[in-house]
């Protein structure tokens, strides 16, 4: 059986050229890869940073909250300490009786 070179030729310029094919598309799927793994990095970065800043915000509103309790707190005792309207307008009552019996024993 003979071999024609013509043959042989094609048979491996055919391998030849699905090699590189191969090649290409290990090219291809390697930068693909890589493209991915980046995004992937810079997206975990990206989330990273986010949640930092969300912990960032997270105390502040902890800090603002403590301070406003601190301050109704305070509010809270000194609206104890004044009087109620009720409280003054039976005083106002109990004065105005003892000034009426006053008058009255001094007239």
């Amino acid at each position: 059986m003979e071999e024609n070179p013509a043959t042989v030729q094609q048979f491996y310029s055919g391998g030849q050229m699905r090699l590189r094919d191969q090649e290409d598309q290990m090219r291809l799927l390697r930068e693909r890869v890589l493209l991915i793994g980046q995004t992937i990095i810079n997206e975990k970065e990206k989330s990273i940073s986010d949640i930092r800043d969300i912990k960032n915000s997270l105390l502040i509103l902890k800090e603002e909250n403590t301070r406003i309790k601190e301050i109704l707190s305070n509010i809270t005792e000194q609206i104890e300490k004044f009087a109620r309207k009720e409280d003054l307008s039976i005083l106002q009552r109990q004065f105005d009786l003892f000034r009426e019996k006053n008058n009255k024993d001094l007239n």
